[in-house]
This record gives C-alpha cells, structure tokens and sequence, in this order.
C-alpha cells in the first residue's frame, strides 16, 4: 500500500552514534519516509510546536511517528510523552519508546502515559535493521494512521 502523503518519522535520541546507526538502519530496510531528528526532550517539544529554530512548518511538519529515547539532557523522554500525551493537539501521534531501558518500571510507566509500543534497542547493527523494517512495516503498511 502506498502512503498518499509522505510520514516523516521523528526520531529524539541525544547519541549521535545511536541516531546515525537508527538512520542507516531505516535505510537499510528501504524506508522512503523523511527522517528528522531531534537531541533532547526540549528540543522534540519545540519540534513539535514549530517553536524556536523549528518554526517553519514546511520545513519541519508534523510527524507521523516518533521514536523516542527515554534517557536524555534537558527533558527525558518520560517527561516529552507525559507533555505529547496531555496536549490535545498532539496526543495522536503515536509514540514508540526505542531505549536501552529494560526497566520493567519504564515499561509500565510509559504505557500507562500512552505510549504506542515499546522496544529494547537491539544490540547488533543486524537486529537493529531487523526490528527498523519490522517497525516501519507495521506503521506504515499494516495500521492506519491519523490524518494529523
């Protein structure tokens, strides 16, 4: 199935090496949506209301999917999802929490704040490519999105 409109994907991930090794993963599995990143929970919220450096709405549009870190600078993405998820305009879009956390209490916790899914970063580059194209089928073949 072919998406009429292009879903940009918002990947928030303060590891440079981590966000390089995600897009070359997305690569890898043939995604042909737009990639944007973000580095912190501050800089998603400002994303995500066209605030500051991220004011242009063509240049930065509403994302389709984030793919959040929970642990970063300035605000961790536990605070980001709490803030995402009690904004009207925003609570749509999904979440899909992509952390090195196995912490049973981040599992409860994010769910309960209404996240969309959550994924342990694999540790090889291979697993990584594996669960990308598992990630970016689902979304993006599978279920049906908001028109946002």
């Amino acid at each position: 199935m072919e998406n009429k409109r292009p879903i940009v994907i918002l990947i928030a991930d303060d590891d440079a090496e981590d966000r390089m090794l995600i897009h070359e993963a997305l690569e890898e599995s043939r995604l042909k949506n737009q990639i944007r990143f973000v580095e912190n929970g501050e800089e998603l919220m400002d994303y995500l209301r066209n605030n500051n450096k991220y004011g242009d709405k063509e240049k930065f549009p509403t994302p389709g999917l984030i793919l959040l870190d929970l642990n970063m600078p300035k605000k961790d993405g536990r605070e980001a999802l709490k803030e995402i998820k009690s904004d009207e305009a925003l609570r749509l879009i999904p979440v899909v929490v992509l952390t090195t956390s196995k912490a049973e209490e981040d599992v409860l916790r994010t769910y309960d704040l209404g996240v969309s899914s959550f994924i342990t970063k694999p540790v090889t580059f291979s697993s990584l490519v594996d669960v990308m194209k598992t990630v970016t089928k689902y979304w993006f073949e599978i279920v049906e999105l908001p028109k946002l």
